[in-house]
Order: C-alpha cells, then sequence, then structure tokens
C-alpha cells in the first residue's frame, strides 16, 4: 500500500491517507501548523502528498513545498490543488495568502522559471501533470480542452484571455526529484 499524507485534509480526508491539520475540528490524524515548523515526519516517509486547497493559505509557500519535498520519497509525487488567479475564489476568501498560475511552480523545475536554477531552495519537482479547470460554459466550448493540451495556447489563455475566460482550479502532480 502506497503512504499517503493529506496536508490541510480538513474534514473529509482523502482514503487511506495519514491527515494533517491545524485545526482540531477536522479528520486530521495529526495537528501541525506549517506555518510555525516542519511537519513531524521522517525524510522520504511518504509515496504521495496531498495538499489540496492549501498552498494559498500558508504563509511561506517555498518553506511548505520544500516539506513536502522533504517527506515524499525519490520519485514520488506531490498533488496540489489550488485556485487559479482570476477565479473569484482566490479573492474572496480573507484566508488566502497568494493568487498562483499555471507557471507558479516553474520554480522548483530543473532548469527555473527563466533557465535558471533557483538558488533559493533544493526542491526540485517535475510536472506530471496540470489540469486547469475553466468554468462551465468555456469548458463547454472547448476552451479548457485547448488549455490543457497545448502549452503555447495554455501560455497564451493566462497572458491575454484569462480575465475574460476565467480560469475556476489547477490540479497539479508533480514527481519529487532528489
Amino acid at each position: 500500500m502506497p503512504r499517503i499524507l493529506d496536508v490541510g485534509c480538513g474534514p473529509s480526508k482523502y482514503p487511506g491517507a495519514i491527515g494533517v491539520d491545524v485545526n482540531p475540528n477536522t479528520a486530521a490524524d495529526v495537528l501541525c501548523d506549517l506555518d510555525r515548523g516542519r511537519l513531524p515526519f521522517r525524510d522520504d516517509s511518504f509515496d504521495e502528498v496531498r495538499a489540496v486547497h492549501l498552498i494559498e493559505h500558508v504563509e511561506n509557500a517555498i518553506a511548505t513545498i520544500e516539506e513536502f519535498h522533504r517527506v515524499a520519497r525519490s520519485g514520488g509525487t506531490i498533488f496540489i490543488v489550488t485556485p487559479h488567479y482570476t477565479d473569484i475564489a482566490s479573492y474572496t476568501d480573507p484566508t488566502h495568502r497568494r493568487h498562483l498560475s499555471s507557471e507558479s511552480f516553474h520554480y522548483f523545475y530543473p532548469g527555473g522559471k527563466h533557465g535558471q536554477e533557483s538558488w533559493y531552495t533544493h526542491a526540485r519537482l517535475r510536472e506530471r501533470r496540470l489540469d486547469v479547470k475553466l468554468l462551465r460554459v468555456w469548458r463547454l466550448l472547448g476552451f479548457e480542452l485547448l488549455v490543457n493540451h497545448a502549452r503555447w495556447f495554455r501560455r497564451f489563455w493566462e497572458q491575454y484571455l484569462s480575465f475574460v475566460i476565467r480560469g475556476k482550479v489547477m490540479e497539479f502532480t508533480f514527481e519529487v526529484m532528489k
């Protein structure tokens, strides 16, 4: 059985996972505040780390990704779900500290965001999959398919069209590189 960590599990922990949350009124098995310290697990403890609607809430996104990277085994998976920066939910929740795009995690990719390794972090991730969800009308008109299957179109959409054809949610699946 793969070992799965559900960070910020809330009331509905991922089936079979160890749940972590800051709130004691959740399905958490372990209480932990990522903004106040490390996850209470050894290095390379998990095959998969899940963070569904968490990364937009943390104080230090780089330190949080580094913690996910630390507790995940090499070749393991980090799964992150977060609102797209153009979704109204990104701005209407007062606990959101950041608004993210499909390129926000390029910082952790080999070669970095602009073809240069990041010297602020050692954590490296490889994008396995990215699904951007759009509002239903745009999905029905085929824009979601274009955004998800043509990288050039995703970039064009985010730079020029995204405040008209708004994004909803992004689902990232990363491979941990150590």
